[in-house]
């Protein structure tokens, strides 16, 4: 079957459905954002009083608690972990590169 052969209320589902998608990816691209917004200011701090980059506790308090929002939300609570320990693997990253440009006398 093509595109051509979908029956037309089919295709304007589907159209309604992929705009919200697109709307929805475009709120998670903002949310991000906004994360990295604050966890960037959050480096700065444990840079300028020279705590480490990482906050193993921490991250374990929240990957905690995200997996019970995602159950709560009937999302996996595995793919929900997998994603926070992306963003955490990254937020760390940066931290890391902010302590090391404060270390050097950087202000970026």
């Amino acid at each position: 079957m093509t595109t051509s052969d979908i029956d037309e209320s089919v295709r304007a589902e589907l159209n309604r459905l992929r705009e919200s998608i697109d709307n929805i990816d475009a709120a998670v691209v903002h949310m991000l954002a906004e994360r990295f917004k604050c966890t960037q200011q959050v480096g700065h701090l444990k840079a300028e009083h020279h705590l480490p980059p990482a906050d193993p506790a921490r991250e374990g308090r929240q990957i905690a608690r995200l997996r019970q929002l995602a159950e709560s939300a009937k999302l996996d609570p595995a793919f929900a972990e997998k994603l926070l320990n992306f963003v955490v693997a990254e937020v760390i990253r940066h931290h890391e590169r902010i302590a090391e440009e404060s270390a050097n006398g950087d202000t970026a």
